[in-house]
């Protein structure tokens, strides 16, 4: 089993990244503990999704993108890959942002050039690249330990109700019944699953060694899965906290319209009695940002490679990527200075959002072919779930779009 561990921590990063925050944030400091049910379902959903994944790169040898090249013509293959470079330059944009707002927080460093010194962070990706995969999985689960860690802390100046957030577990009909919360929980379910976290894990899966032969692919599946799981429990705690932090030192205080990262962390230390719950809160964020930047490399090669067949050297690939980021990052803050930064940071995830259906739906497809799986196809209770899933998350996607460019 701890062979197999740590593809599942790369693709966790995706479910704990900064445009997560908004969302977790607006939710607890306006509706208390009540949408810490909607974080575990949209994470229950995440499991079940990963675990497809993982299960299509093992057993057919191919990655979700590679699996839509020999499917699908020639046209649509080169369009879904399209939308998803899209998607992950829109991720980037969040990790971006998130990593500059938190450099500025922590050394006062103008987010304009905060934004500029993102880009050099694919020096630490190409030095990296240089030695083993593990290596590369060593320092995210390093930086996943450091944000727990750091907001573990954070629970405990907060002293949040236990008690509450337990009976919170439970879906209340509120959320259906109040539009404003609903909206929020939308976004919540519709921000947590990335699109390009399915190719990925599809690919790095097979970097594990097993055998040729079906029993040993089950072993790999069964393994892949339980490693997978377990990751997405940290992002479940993580994304949790977050709400539950909110919750606890904002919601009732007469700070209920907190939903921006700047705003949470000057008001962390005079509510919480303490400049360490402030700057613990930026370390994360900071933490948060370079994580998914590790992944969102890797994934935009495996995306390029799988759809188009084409391979680009790994700093060429994610200078493109960054840059593609960084461009809207600086026109926004330049024209609109730091509140501008928090609307993109929701537009990079209504980007995400639009892709995801064109994800979802071609992977629930192929685990459940037997031309393409065999007899290691997924069995009918996997599939039972996962097409309702898949429709129920391209709804919300749909709706929250149209409710946010109504908006």
């Amino acid at each position: 089993m701890l062979a197999f561990a740590g593809p599942g921590y790369l693709v966790a990063v995706g479910y704990m990244d900064p445009g997560n925050w908004a969302t977790d944030l607006a939710g607890g400091s306006r509706y208390g503990y009540t949408l810490i049910s909607v974080i575990m379902l949209s994470n229950l959903m995440a499991i079940l999704l990963q675990a497809l994944s993982a299960r299509l790169g093992i057993v057919s040898g191919r990655d979700l993108a590679q699996a839509c090249r020999d499917h699908f013509s020639h046209p649509v293959t080169v369009g879904l890959w399209f939308l998803c470079e899209i998607a992950i330059a829109a991720c980037d944009l969040a990790e971006v942002i998130g990593s500059a707002i938190a450099l500025n927080l922590l050394f006062g460093l103008p987010l304009f050039w905060g934004v500029c010194l993102t880009a050099f962070d694919v020096l630490l990706v190409l030095y990296l690249q240089q030695y083993r995969f593990r290596y590369v999985e060593v320092l995210v689960v390093l930086l996943i330990l450091g944000i727990a860690g750091s907001f573990a802390i954070e629970l405990a100046l907060a002293r949040p109700d236990l008690a509450e957030v337990l009976a919170s577990l439970v879906p209340s009909p509120e959320i259906a019944r109040n539009p404003d919360m609903l909206y929020i929980a939308v976004g919540i379910l519709g921000a947590t699953v990335m699109p390009h976290n399915l190719y990925l894990h599809s690919s790095i899966v097979q970097t594990r060694k097993y055998q040729d032969s079906i029993e040993s692919r089950r072993e790999a599946v069964r393994f892949a899965t339980i490693d997978s799981t377990v990751a997405l429990m940290s992002a479940l705690f993580l994304n949790g906290a977050i709400l539950v932090m909110a919750a606890a030192t904002f919601h009732g205080t007469g700070h209920q319209e907190v939903a921006d990262i700047s705003d949470a962390y000057l008001l962390l230390a005079p509510l919480l009695g303490t400049q360490l719950a402030s700057t613990l809160f930026a370390v994360a964020l900071l933490f948060s940002g370079q994580n998914a930047t590790l992944t969102g490399t890797l994934a935009g090669q495996i995306v390029m490679e799988g759809f188009l067949n084409i391979r680009l050297r790994p700093w060429l690939r994610r200078l493109i990527t960054r840059l593609i980021a960084i461009v809207p990052a600086l026109f926004t803050v330049a024209l609109y200075g730091e509140r501008g930064t928090a609307a993109l940071l929701i537009l990079s995830q209504v980007i995400l959002s639009l892709q995801l259906p064109f994800a979802v739906f071609p992977l629930v497809m192929f685990v459940g072919s037997r031309q393409k799986m065999g007899t290691l196809v997924a069995p009918r209770w996997m599939l039972a779930l996962a097409w309702p899933t898949a429709v129920v998350i391209a709804a919300l996607n749909v709706w929250m779009l149209w409710q946010t460019l109504g908006a």
